[in-house]
């Protein structure tokens, strides 16, 4: 019963130090005016009558401002539900548009270390509609190798639907070399899909120059509204829908649309874009004392990924041996830190990070790790604080992690 309802209390005490921003990011006030402002607005944007205009032209302005940030034309934004579905019709639709084409078609070529979003689609489409899979190998620091994609293609380029290999990891941060991945794949006539979701806050896109022909973003993750997200998805790509009732956004995904979350994406992505140069500086300088910091206090600490400007300028991962990744998460939170021990999707999955395990990191060694995540709030002093209290933590969480390891003997 909503009666009384005087809106959500907050969450989290003025202290807490919030270093999750791959998981999801505090919207950006402009968006969050913009947004309240649209909320506002009268009218289905598929109606004929004047509402129905004036929220059509609003919802195409929206997507024209998200075009020009993304390096794309507007009738290649398909608006979505958030990136999960972004990757989801991405995969699902090229592949069975393609496999229609061409019966030989079914296998896909995807990277170990995908968000869970694109690894559950292509693994559903190898048990329930025939697909093949060819998982690409990364290595060490979490990087595919283009000739490792070319072989893949080479091996037999007439069986393959389409490649799908993220633009940066959400775990390592590793940055990905997209462009020439995409230049392998359209040299043998192959679409090729992308998982942008963690790229776009911290990275220029351009999806013209990148060569891809489809792309995914969420709203949450750019300083928008969670529950929206884009799939770009350039006009001559084949691709069927998921859902049907309606014929909206290119008969591609069919719903009214939200007009007032395509608003606050186009906003927060519009001043991420504005603010990026800046931002990617002032992050950067942020990731690397943090990174200087916490291997200066844990000489046993590991940072995994891809280093210096081959990570994305948010992004420390690290691997404490001895430690459970849990018992750390749990007592910097007690310590008002909020971090993750990997993808916020997987939070509470007891086995050990794929992303890790396909870097050739020994499962036991993976259960230690724990990731932060700068993003627009964040300042040196919440990383002085986190430096101030990890050594305490990681003495307290190696303790009980050796104890629990004798325990079991």
């Amino acid at each position: 019963m909503m009666a009384g309802y005087s809106g959500p209390e907050h969450n989290a005490a003025p202290q807490t130090v919030y270093l999750d921003h791959a998981a999801t990011t505090p919207m950006v006030p402009a968006a969050i005016e913009a947004m309240t402002a649209a909320l506002g607005l009268v009218g289905n944007a598929s109606s004929l009558h004047g509402s129905g205009r004036a929220a059509r032209r609003t919802l195409e302005e929206a997507r024209e401002s998200i075009a020009a940030d993304l390096g794309a034309r507007p009738s290649e934004v398909i608006f979505t539900s958030g990136g999960t579905e972004s990757d989801n019709l991405a995969i699902k639709g090229i592949y069975w548009a393609r496999r229609d084409a061409e019966p030989r078609r079914t296998r896909i070529i995807a990277s170990s270390i995908e968000h869970h979003a694109v690894i559950d689609a292509v693994e559903w489409l190898e048990q329930h509609e025939g697909a093949r899979v060819t998982w690409l190998p990364v290595d060490a620091q979490g990087v595919v190798s283009p000739r490792a994609l070319r072989a893949a293609l080479a091996a037999d380029p007439d069986d393959v639907a389409l490649v799908t290999v993220m633009w940066a990891n959400n775990e390592v941060g590793s940055i990905q070399p997209i462009g020439e991945l995409a230049a392998v794949a359209q040299e043998f006539g192959v679409p090729m899909h992308s998982d942008a979701v963690q790229a776009a806050a911290q990275l220029p896109i351009d999806f013209t120059a990148s060569e891809l022909s489809a792309a995914s973003f969420a709203g949450h993750k750019v300083g928008g509204p969670h529950g929206i997200g884009v799939l770009l998805l350039g006009r001559e790509v084949p691709c069927v829908p998921l859902l049907h009732g309606g014929g909206h956004e290119r008969d591609l995904r069919s719903g009214t649309s939200d007009i007032a979350a395509a608003v606050g994406l186009a906003t927060a992505l519009r001043h991420t874009v504005r603010e990026l140069p800046t931002r990617t500086a002032e992050l950067t300088a942020l990731r690397d004392g943090l990174i200087d910091g916490v291997l200066a206090l844990d000489p046993e600490a590991v940072l995994n990924g891809a280093p210096g400007a081959r990570r994305l300028p948010g992004n420390a991962h690290f691997t404490f041996p001895g430690c459970e990744g849990d018992s750390l998460l749990m007592l910097l939170d007690a310590a008002g830190i909020e971090c993750s021990t990997g993808s916020a999707c997987t939070a509470g999955v007891a086995s050990p990070s794929h992303v890790l395990i396909a870097m050739g990191v020994e499962p036991w060694q993976a259960r230690g790790s724990l990731r932060f995540s700068l993003g627009h709030t964040s300042t040196r002093a919440e990383v002085d604080r986190l430096l101030e209290v990890l050594p305490q933590v990681v003495q307290r969480a190696r303790a009980a992690g050796l104890a629990g390891a004798k325990g079991g003997v």
